[in-house]
């Protein structure tokens, strides 16, 4: 096995996919000595060999890969999430002391990650779930890294990690998120806003595209444009460079060549089923998930679009400037929105298992290196400054008045999408969130009245509603509605 001169490692790295390799090198990078092993151990020959500049300890077996690290050991595993990570916890145990930590870098299920790190501390060994975001470029030149686990084991994580991690403004984009599955469920809420945040851009778009008839090229310029504005971030920027790359089999712009039919690993989903079950409300992403389903059935939309005929007229024939406008407007203030849902949900989840997590510092170390990276991150950092428990961003002074300003363009834009027959999922859900949001009264309490009368589910009466549940017979208070005049007697 060739190895550069090295024969302890300061950090190992057990799987050498294109994240796992480039985060070792990322490692290494930083003056730090790392330990390799895989599976398929010619993938660490082929790293090692590689990279002869780099100070990197291949090893043949797991017990070989433990014995080449100082103590504690730090390991992190970028493996595949589910079973793997379990076989390899069993395979790795018998080599591991009290004290060591290992970290599953990869996209697991939160609360895989609470029974995993419950399991290893049985044993003495730290196990940390964490977050790593920014796909392999991040990887290589730096993450959004959100580590869940032992506070007093994080402090010996904290060095390498605050090196390899992205840097802002603000700081290394890496904090202590809270206890055991804590830095995978922020994880998994930053793909459920990532999520939001796509199909959010998608309609807009689609609005462009369609609604305008603005070609590639063109869409292009109009969201580099916006990229220098509020809405800058990372999504928008390649979404200007997607729009202006060509196909170089057909000439044609290389988005209109794919199919759009859209995929998703499951994290997004995730996020809408924890949601449900703490019940806190994410509309917006919830429709972004609804439309990649949408998008899967092609088949059919293909046959339905030939069979459904509608009356509606599908372009745009008022002012193209205007209408460019709105849809800025609109999107800044569902992505106000979308970000609402996920901090609230965080918020929730922090409560419901005893995390104190900081939304502050999420905002913080979202700002760089992650997918959904932004200059508003900036507002909802100060938000949490100036309001540590802060209910809802839509109650933040700053992101009030982005919403104000940007109200009336959205509501015409989505009534205006509605009238040609444009589909606005996420956009649509997001007002109606924030419309929602901002009701003394919602219409639920008919709904209450309807659970009563059919299931004697009970209500509480709105002039004394800290009195208890009662049950109404309804048969006995309600009237016959007066028959139309002619109807059978």
């Amino acid at each position: 096995m060739p190895v550069t001169g090295v024969k302890t490692a300061q950090f190992g790295v057990i799987g050498l996919g294109v994240m796992g390799a480039n985060l070792a090198l990322n490692v290494a990078d930083h003056g730090h000595s790392v330990a390799l092993w895989n599976l398929e151990s010619e993938w660490v020959d082929h790293l090692v060999q590689k990279n002869p500049g780099q100070q990197l300890l291949g090893a043949k077996s797991l017990q070989e890969f433990c014995r080449a690290l100082e103590r504690p050991r730090r390991i992190l595993m970028m493996i595949t999430a589910g079973d793997p990570i379990d076989q390899t916890m069993q395979k790795l145990s018998p080599y591991l002391a009290p004290g060591d930590i290992v970290i599953d870098g990869g996209s697991s299920y939160f609360k895989d990650t609470i029974r995993r790190e419950s399991n290893a501390r049985q044993t003495m060994v730290s196990f940390f779930g964490m977050g790593v975001s920014g796909g392999q470029e991040g990887a290589r030149q730096g993450p959004s890294l959100m580590p869940g686990g032992s506070r007093a084991a994080y402090e010996h994580l904290a060095p390498i990690l605050q090196a390899i991690a992205a840097k802002s403004d603000s700081g290394p984009c890496v904090t202590y998120v809270g206890p055991d599955g804590a830095g995978h469920f922020v994880k998994m809420v930053h793909n459920g806003i990532e999520y939001g945040d796509m199909q959010l851009i998608a309609e807009a778009y689609e609005l462009l595209s369609r609604g305008l008839g603005l070609g590639a090229r063109e869409m292009a310029d109009v969201f580099w444009e916006w990229d220098r504005g509020p809405l800058e971030s990372y999504l928008l920027e390649i979404t200007a460079r997607i729009l202006a790359a060509v196909d170089p089999e057909t000439g044609n712009p290389l988005v209109d060549m794919i199919l759009d039919s859209a995929a998703q690993k499951g994290t997004g989903k995730w996020t809408a089923q924890v949601a449900l079950d703490l019940g806190v409300l994410v509309p917006t992403i919830t429709a972004a998930i609804d439309a990649r389903f949408l998008s899967s059935i092609k088949d059919e939309r293909v046959i339905a679009s030939q069979l459904l005929r509608s009356s509606a007229p599908g372009v745009y024939n008022g002012d193209k400037r205007e209408f460019i406008r709105a849809v800025h407007d609109a999107l800044y203030a569902s992505k106000i929105c979308s970000y609402a849902q996920g901090m609230s949900l965080i918020r929730a989840a922090s409560r419901e298992w005893g995390w104190d997590i900081n939304l502050r510092e999420l905002a913080r170390i979202w700002k760089g290196g992650c997918i959904i990276r932004a200059r508003f991150l900036d507002t909802i950092m100060g938000a949490f400054e100036r309001q540590p428990d802060l209910p809802n961003l839509l109650l933040d002074y700053d992101c009030m008045n982005g919403i104000q300003q940007s109200e009336r363009a959205w509501r015409w834009l989505i009534a205006t999408a509605v009238q040609m027959g444009i589909p606005v999922p996420a956009l649509s859900a997001s007002l109606c969130y924030f419309d929602g949001y901002r009701s003394a009264q919602l219409p639920q309490n008919l709904t209450q009245a309807q659970r009563d009368y059919f299931g004697a589910h009970s209500y509480q009466r709105s002039d004394r509603p800290h009195a208890g549940l009662v049950h109404t017979d309804w048969s006995k208070l309600s009237q016959q509605p007066a028959k139309p005049a002619g109807g059978k007697k």
